[in-house]
Parts: structure tokens; C-alpha cells; sequence
């Protein structure tokens, strides 16, 4: 194990972190999207002031009450190094408040630069570096291996993106090989190779949107062999509910870590408000995918 800088102890590898406080909290993840309407509706100016002030009023009001928090890196990256800084913070602040935080930045390259990405996001050491990253397989999914190695041996974890509920997606995500395999079947197997006899969860991860239906089943992409954690964006706000979740993740869902953005973060900027609407949101996806 490596050590967690906050407690100075062995810092348990990502996946078992991750299912302990979805046991605890109940498996939501709250996604820190500072959008420039989000800012206004807040009272706050779309800079990087306002964003500082939004980004770590929802961490201290849901820091420490939810399974896991998840910055959207480009809403950070949009007003430039001093957006960076609030990312910064952000992080330290949900490491500070014991919850997990996913950075979402989508990062995907080869050789060198996807090492660099590596180095960024996910060794101790540097600031950028939460306690996961998600990642884009569409250059091959053994070029995700400088990150992969990199999580690992530091305690952390990915998710790849598998399905997503763009359409677009599905241009690339459905497409079969010779073989007649999907893309998105292929990715959950890589995954699954990697969290093979791991318990509770592995580390490696996937994003599979809570509004994609079926289709998982259509393209034979096997959720539950993952034996990892399944980050589900599109919860609350955008449309997904228990039926939702029944219907794309069967009898994966125990495994589902279920976001939501706007559903909680448009009951700001009260902290009570947030707070209460994080927890309600909680209880709904504890009774949709554990009840």
C-alpha cells in the first residue's frame, strides 16, 4: 500500500476505499460543475473568484456526507492557471474532508504525453492528483496503461469511459470487430481482467451513463464481471431514476456509483440546501440500486 499523506498510514487501494463510504453514505457521487449559469444562478461572477467560492461551498457542505466528490476538470481549466489553483484546493479540501475525489478530465494519449497525464493526475506528489481519474480508452486501451500502472501503485483508480449517453458515442462504443465483439464489451473485459479476485471492488473502474437503456445487453458488454466500480453520470437532473438504473445496470447494481450535478449543486448556494438535496438524492439511489 502507498501512504496517505493526510494520515501519514498505508492508504488502502482506491476500489476498497470507494465501496466503503458507498456502504456508509450510500452511493452517490456529487459532480462539482461550475457552469456559467450554475455561477450566476449562485450570485457569484463567472471568474475564477466565483468559481473558487462555488466549487468549495459544495465541498464543505457535502465533504464528508457522500460517497465520493467529482470536479469537472474543464469547468476548472476554462478560467485559466487560476482555475487550476481552485482545482487544487478542491482536491486538497475533499482529501481534508475524507471523501473520494474523482477528477474528471477524460485524459486519453499515448507514450510520453499519456505518462504525463499520469504524473498530473495520479502520483503522489502532485496537486492535480485526487483519488481517481476517468480516462479515454478511443486510442486503444493499452495506451491507458502509464495511468493504470500509475493508480495502482498509488492507491488510486480510473474509470474508462465504456458507454456513454452522447449518441454520438455510440458510432465507436457499439462497433463489433471481426469477431463480432463490441467496443464497449472489449473495454469492460480489459477491465475486468484487471480486477480479476479483487474484493470488494477493483480499482478499475468504468463510466457507463444511467440514461443508455439497453445497451449494455445490445452490445454483450458484461457490467457485473467488471468487479469494479460503475460511474453512472446522468442521475437526478437529467433524467434517470430508479427505473433507469434497474433497466441499464441489472444485476450490477450494487457496483454503481450514481452522480449527480445539477440536481444537487441547483439547490445552492445555501449549504443546508445543498446538504439536504445531496442527502436526498443519496437515499433515492440507496433505495434504486441496494434496496
Amino acid at each position: 500500500m502507498s501512504v496517505d499523506p493526510t494520515t501519514g498510514g498505508a492508504r488502502a487501494p482506491f476500489g476498497e476505499r470507494l465501496a466503503a463510504a458507498m456502504d456508509e453514505h450510500g452511493p452517490l457521487c456529487v459532480g462539482i460543475d461550475p457552469h456559467p449559469g450554475l455561477l450566476s444562478a449562485w450570485g457569484l461572477a463567472d471568474d475564477a473568484t466565483g468559481l473558487r467560492e462555488f466549487a468549495l461551498r459544495v465541498v464543505d457542505a457535502v465533504g464528508g456526507r457522500v460517497a465520493a466528490l467529482k470536479p469537472q476538470a474543464a469547468l476548472f481549466e476554462r478560467h485559466g492557471s487560476r482555475g487550476l489553483a481552485v482545482l487544487e484546493d478542491v482536491i486538497a479540501a475533499g482529501r481534508a474532508a475524507g471523501t473520494p475525489v474523482i477528477v474528471d478530465a477524460k485524459r486519453g494519449d499515448i507514450g510520453s504525453t499519456m505518462e504525463g497525464y499520469a504524473d498530473a493526475f495520479l502520483r503522489d506528489g502532485s496537486p492535480l492528483a485526487g483519488d481517481a481519474l476517468t480516462v479515454s480508452p478511443y486510442l486503444g486501451f493499452g495506451s491507458l496503461r502509464p495511468a493504470i500502472e500509475a493508480a495502482l501503485a498509488s492507491g488510486r483508480g480510473v474509470f474508462v469511459l465504456c458507454l456513454t449517453s452522447n449518441t454520438e458515442g455510440e458510432q465507436v462504443q457499439h462497433a463489433r470487430d471481426e469477431d463480432g465483439v463490441s467496443v464497449a464489451a472489449r473495454i469492460a473485459s480489459e477491465a475486468a481482467l484487471l480486477n480479476h479476485g479483487v474484493d470488494p471492488l477493483g480499482s478499475v473502474g468504468l463510466v457507463v451513463g444511467a440514461t443508455i437503456g439497453g445497451a449494455a445487453a445490445s452490445t454483450g458488454t458484461d457490467l457485473t464481471a467488471v468487479n469494479g466500480p460503475l460511474l453512472a453520470p446522468g442521475v437526478g437532473a437529467q433524467g434517470a431514476g430508479a427505473a433507469e438504473l434497474a433497466q441499464v445496470f441489472g444485476a450490477a447494481r450494487r457496483q454503481v456509483l450514481a452522480s449527480s450535478s445539477r440536481g444537487v449543486l441547483a439547490a445552492g448556494p445555501d449549504a443546508g440546501a445543498l446538504r439536504a438535496a445531496a442527502a436526498a438524492a443519496s437515499s433515492d439511489v440507496r433505495a434504486a440500486l441496494r434496496g
